[in-house]
């Protein structure tokens, strides 16, 4: 080893050991030193931090450049927050309030971590798969001319073995291997013990075959440097054996109780009174302890070389064995997941790692030669020449007017064919904005209203592959030419994907530089397929379209499987998400000009005060959207209707001063409550008709202007609470949606109006439409009744 490699080997070690006590540290200040407010744990895994750090050390200050984005396993927080630490780039006052109010974070966090954060962890397995997805951005990117000079690097996840349960993780592995996916290190933490046990023997190996299947390169990295070293020695060939054979959980048990049983055990099972005697014998208890545990996962220069080793551009997946707890006195136990060292094991530890008592948080406590450490620390390649965010421009949304979104004169259309119109208006023309526009869908392109952009911006592939229909002149309504220009990434069946994929993509200004406008399709009902990876999505503050379409029961024939009640129930729910179910052709123009430009904005968390909703913060858009054509309102000859279908609401039929209901409607449903309407005015004049576009932006606006009142503001209002203001005390709500009943049943709360909710509540049926309108009483004429009994009037209809 040259004197260069000798002394960067001394400082990795010294890296690791300052890591590994500074995430202790933080921990067990957090837990037993920091004033208790309540009985509840704080936790903080320092055994699942231990066995990372050796892993952390030669990836961050060895193997990664500053192109690099990594995906830190969740119960490794601990150590990316020391490591942020020792850089300069954390506060101590943020590390002593770890997993507290306004501290660093339980796993890592884009939006509430203050430090380099590239994608949030918490949700395990997601933060595996976000890796490989976001390499195919990449690739995306630097395949258009808009984007062939940024920076690429290595999508890199730190994963526990434990996540290899997820199935997420192994779609994800097909959709890689379908879109050639290089660039990807998945890095495992293979210490073999999970929060409820040990892992089942075996398991590398198939790891190993399902890695290989899909393309991956594996290395194992099972042995340290001591215990190669070992294995050189006369008798060290059946140490090797012994440690190989060794069940897990054995040795896990012998780790936690240390060299003194190490000796005995091995004594027993290998002792020969002759080389392997020798062996084991030249060894104290202490550095018989450290030979046992010196996996190659908790071997700093091993990792470093592991990395190293690596001279090409394929999916590589490090198996690394590791030792759970390494380092520390909870080391090996099956209970040491969540379980903390005690102060007395903390004090006899910190005098171990030689931590002077009043020095824990400083970062060079102990390091004899301090100042080589900080020189060397200031030429580590990827924290020296480090951009974590970038940015880039906001794209000006061209021109959608009503004539796109009615597909002409058209007299009726689906919100979902108006949607496929807008879209190849987009692919006609040539703004900046359709360039950057990135569409996906797992395997429903067609049937969701995306053909006729990607038959125009075509399919995208690194290598050019042509439609083998077109060359034969069959005739088809798909022209799939897959080419690098390509704009639309086709996926396999798997919803989590699709997120994941929007969330990679909806991130990519802040990744590379280089702004993309993902818009996703999916059958609406399977929105909740990939509700975790969606929340993840928006949790990373990620900016995406998705589309849900068809929705309802109105998706007549498909019976229950296929249709969706709770979806706007989730757009409500979700937080990051602008949530619309517009029912005409030219709301959804309108709303989607604006959500082009909403998706793009990072201004401050100041409301709108006109309707207390946050909009110049930002965010991402779900549509949910129908194939039911309904009769279109022709060019409003007053643009009224505009604010509001942003806004949530605008009046229909505005009441008069004497109203005495209100019909309001979301969605598909627009033509019944319309007509009920109609029915009911045959017999009194008092009836206004609202037309909800999002209930979403209604009840957050309404919830934030009561939270504004309550802080002193009297004259706060909302938007609904505007809407409805005129309406007399005596007035009555129906309210009507192709979804559960609650999504509008609150409109009642706002003024004090009675109200009957009409919706979905069970799962649906097959027949025609109005069939299942009957069924669950969304037609004109259940309306009609709901007016009667609210009314005390005759019955109508």
């Amino acid at each position: 080893m040259t004197d260069t490699a000798t002394e960067t080997a001394k400082q990795l070690r010294l890296i690791e050991q300052r890591l590994l006590w500074l995430s202790h540290w933080m921990i067990h200040n957090a837990n037993h030193i920091r004033p208790k407010v309540d009985a509840i744990k704080i936790g903080g895994h320092q055994a699942s931090s231990a066995s990372m750090v050796s892993i952390m050390t030669a990836l961050y200050f060895s193997a990664l450049r500053p192109a690099d984005r990594v995906a830190v396993k969740p119960h490794a927080s601990p150590v990316f927050h020391a490591m942020q630490y020792l850089m300069g780039n954390q506060t101590r006052e943020r590390m002593e309030n770890f997993r507290g109010f306004g501290g660093v974070q339980s796993y890592p966090s884009r939006t509430k971590d203050a430090g380099d954060v590239d994608f949030s962890t918490g949700s395990v397995g997601l933060g595996v798969g976000i890796t490989a997805l976001a390499s195919m951005v990449q690739d995306f990117i630097t395949a258009k001319d808009w984007g062939k000079d940024i920076a690429t690097g290595r999508m890199v996840a730190l994963v526990g073995d434990a996540e290899m349960d997820e199935g997420n993780v192994y779609e994800v592995l097909q959709e890689g291997w379908k879109n050639n996916l290089r660039n990807t290190w998945w890095i495992i933490d293979y210490n073999r013990q999970s929060l409820d046990g040990i892992v089942r023997e075996g398991l590398f190996e198939r790891i190993e075959k399902i890695f290989g299947t899909f393309g991956w390169e594996v290395l194992r990295i099972k042995y340290g440097a001591l215990q190669r070293a070992a294995f050189e020695e006369p008798g060290g060939a059946r140490l090797r054996d012994w440690i190989d054979a060794c069940p897990n959980a054995e040795y896990a048990a012998l780790t936690y109780q240390g060299g003194a049983v190490w000796r005995a055990r091995l004594m027993e099972d290998l002792g020969d009174q002759g080389a392997v005697t020798a062996l084991i014998d030249r060894r104290s208890d202490a550095e018989l302890a450290a030979l046992m545990e010196n996996l190659g996962g908790n071997c700093v220069e091993t990792m470093a070389q592991s990395f190293a080793s690596v001279d090409h551009d394929r999916p590589t997946c490090f198996l690394a064995y590791t030792i759970k707890g390494w380092g520390t006195p909870i080391a090996g136990h099956k209970d040491n997941h969540g379980g903390l060292m005690t102060k007395a094991q903390m004090a006899e530890w910190q005098a171990h790692m030689g931590v002077p008592e009043g020095q824990e948080w400083d970062t060079f406590a102990g390091v004899e030669d301090a100042q080589a450490l900080r020189d060397f620390l200031s030429q580590v390649p990827f924290f020296k020449n480090r951009t974590g965010r970038h940015g880039d421009a906001r794209l000006p949304v061209p021109q959608i007017g009503p004539e796109a979104g009615q597909a002409g004169a058209a007299r009726e259309i689906s919100t979902q064919a108006a949607f496929g119109k807008i879209m190849d208006d987009l692919a006609r023309g040539d703004s900046d904005l359709a360039a950057r526009i990135m569409t996906t869908s797992p395997d429903v392109t067609g049937t969701t209203g995306l053909g006729a952009f990607v038959n125009r911006r075509k399919l995208f592939a690194r290598d050019a592959l042509p439609d083998a229909f077109i060359e034969h002149r069959i005739p088809s309504t798909a022209k799939w030419n897959f080419a690098p220009e390509g704009q639309h990434l086709e996926l396999g069946i798997a919803e989590m994907n699709l997120f994941l994929l929007l969330g990679a993509a909806g991130l990519a200004h802040d990744l590379w530089g280089r702004r993309i406008i993902p818009i996703g399709t999916v059958y609406d009902p399977f929105v909740h397929r990939g509700l975790d990876a969606l929340n993840y999505a928006c949790y990373q503050d990620a900016r995406f379209m998705i589309v849900g379409t068809p929705s309802g029961i109105t998706l007549a024939p498909e019976g229950g499987a296929h249709q969706s009640i709770g979806t706007p129930l989730t757009g409500m729910a979700q937080d990051g998400l602008a949530a619309f179910e517009p029912a005409f052709a030219d709301e959804l123009a309108v709303i989607m000009a604006w959500a082009f430009d909403y998706m793009q904005r990072e201004g401050g968390a100041d409301p709108d005060e006109r309707t207390w909703l946050r909009d110049e913060t930002g965010g991402s858009v779900y549509l949910r959207l129908t194939t039911k054509p309904l009769e279109q309102p022709g060019r409003r000859a007053d643009d009224g209707f505009r604010q509001g279908a942003i806004d949530g609401a605008y009046w229909l039929r505005p009441p008069g001063p004497n109203c005495a209901v209100v019909i309001a409607y979301q969605g598909a449903v627009a033509d019944e409550a319309i007509a009920a309407a109609g029915i009911v005015a045959e017999h009194r004049r008092d009836v206004a008709v609202l037309a909800v576009t999002s209930a979403d932006r209604l009840n957050a606006g309404w919830t934030a202007a009561q939270r504004e009142r309550a802080r002193g503001n009297p004259q706060a209002t909302s938007h609904v609470e505007h809407l409805l203001a005129a309406l007399p005390r005596h007035c009555a709500l129906v309210t009507v949606i192709d979804g559960h009943p609650a999504t509008l049943s609150w409109l009642g709360a706002v003024h004090g109006h009675r109200t009957i909710p009409h919706g979905v509540e069970h799962f649906g049926q097959t027949g025609t439409i109005g069939d299942l309108y009957r069924h669950f009483g969304l037609d004109r004429h259940a309306l009609a009744q709901s007016v009667s009994r609210l009314t005390d009037g005759p019955a109508i209809g």
